[in-house]
């Protein structure tokens, strides 16, 4: 049978030629003349002639020495390609293969970047940018890594006033001569945009399916601090929290576990591929799903990050980097903390799959619970903090059942929030369905007031 180290033809055509440099690309394999797809021997012919020419047409054409060698199989006579794996790159008229299954693929763009680059034994983040100097970096961005770091007791607390070119210089991501690599660039940039295109992370909220997009937003900026910045979006616009006191402490918790959730946030960060699309979130009613593009390591599968595993990061210094600031572990245990965190909080555990050259990320989402009213302060009710922020205005204002005086407009919330009338409406549509609030007066001069049981 045909695998990832076998293929078979029934005769010699110099196109075959291509098989070779997929063999030598990979791991290895043979290639046998003489012997159909079902692995049958049909036999050669011209025995003499191929031991001769086969290995001087392999040398010339790809670079690579292989043994050539005369077999018999079922009385009829076949020759035996055996070619060893490469240690650099093998092409054949420019193009590169490589072995995949039992087939061989052309290896192109970032692909081939990417294959060129661990052949040599080096990864994309790696790799110096020619224009990219201490001028891009952000020194705000240097201090947050500083901070974190020293605070997971990664760094010492002497590095508080290293300057950004020391920070750097001590992570290896700046050269001799003042370049920086492109994992410095996703890391501390100002505007990493300016010299890669798919540092972006795209959220957007749907309805029945992914046809019924209602909102969306882009985050940019560096790698770093877009886990942060995720969260707080999601806080304020997406998600709901739920809150509860302790005592006289107010606690807000997130619907989904948020440290098991920035696990996963990471690992999409950590481990994309940044040649190619932003990394997406689909938030749905029920479920949540991310995606970011970038194969798993060779010989891995979803299977193998469900249970313990060495790590083998796509880009290992932005890993480092992750790793000093305390975000992940550099042992592949994120997925226990991720299993940890859904289970305690009674939540199906996410499901991880290969989809359009990436990895996907399913979340359930919990159900919103019903209303257990405010009784003078926000209990259990998940809500989002801009929902929560309406009303705790409101009623700061008096606008209460019973209160001392009118509510307030939906014009006077969009000032008081800062947004559009069109998000105010939005949101008491939201509060209005939980029951929360109560529009009262016409459409036009009316008001706004919370409900309390």
């Amino acid at each position: 049978m045909e695998n990832q180290n076998t293929e078979y033809k029934t005769l010699w055509k110099d196109e075959f030629l291509k098989e070779i440099c997929a063999f030598a690309n990979a791991q290895g394999g043979t290639l046998y003349i003489g012997i159909d797809d079902k692995g049958n021997a049909v036999g050669v012919t011209d025995v003499r002639k191929l031991l001769e020419t086969l290995p001087n047409k392999v040398r010339d054409t790809l670079g690579i020495v292989v043994e050539v060698s005369h077999k018999r199989k079922d009385n009829k006579d076949i020759i035996a390609i055996v070619v060893e794996q490469s240690g650099v790159p093998i092409s054949y008229n420019t193009q590169y293969f490589i072995r995949s299954g039992s087939t061989k693929q052309e290896l192109r763009g970032a692909a081939l970047q990417e294959f060129i680059l661990k052949k040599m034994g080096k990864q994309w983040d790696d790799v110096y940018h020619d224009n990219a100097t201490i001028d891009c970096i952000d020194p705000k961005a240097i201090a947050y890594f500083v901070k974190q770091s020293i605070t997971a007791k990664r760094l010492s607390p002497s590095s508080i006033g290293d300057t950004p070119q020391e920070v750097l210089e001590n992570l290896r991501l700046i050269s001799d001569d003042g370049k920086l690599k492109y994992a410095a660039i996703l890391l501390f940039a100002k505007d990493p945009l300016r010299y890669l295109t798919g540092v972006q992370f795209k959220i957007g909220r749907f309805g029945t399916d992914e046809a019924d997009l209602r909102s969306q937003n882009v985050i940019e900026g560096n790698i770093l601090q877009m886990a942060d910045r995720v969260i707080e979006l999601l806080k304020d616009k997406y998600l709901h929290s739920y809150i509860r006191y302790e005592g006289m402490q107010r606690v807000e918790e997130l619907e989904i576990p948020e440290d098991a959730f920035r696990e996963i946030l990471y690992n999409a960060i950590v481990h994309k591929q940044y040649t190619g699309a932003p990394i997406q979130m689909r938030i749905f009613e029920d479920h949540i799903e991310l995606w970011n593009e970038g194969n798993l390591p060779e010989d891995y599968t979803i299977e193998t990050l469900m249970h313990k595993h060495a790590s083998k990061p796509r880009n290992l210094n932005i890993a480092e980097v992750f790793n000093k600031a305390g975000f992940i572990e550099a042992w592949g245990r994120g997925y226990k903390k991720i299993y940890d965190g859904f289970a305690a909080s009674n939540l199906p555990m996410p499901v991880f799959r290969t989809a359009f050259g990436g990895v996907e990320v399913i979340i359930q989402r919990r159900k919103i619970t019903e209303n257990v009213g405010v009784n003078g302060g926000i209990n259990k009710q998940q809500l989002t903090n801009r929902q929560q922020n309406i009303l705790t205005i409101i009623k700061e204002s008096g606008g209460i059942n019973g209160g001392i005086k009118e509510g307030l407009t939906k014009e006077e919330l969009a000032k008081l929030l800062g947004v559009g009338l069109r998000t105010v409406e939005r949101e008491m549509s939201i509060l209005k369905q939980l029951n929360l609030v109560e529009h009262l007066g016409s459409n036009k001069t009316g008001y706004w007031i919370v409900k309390v049981e």
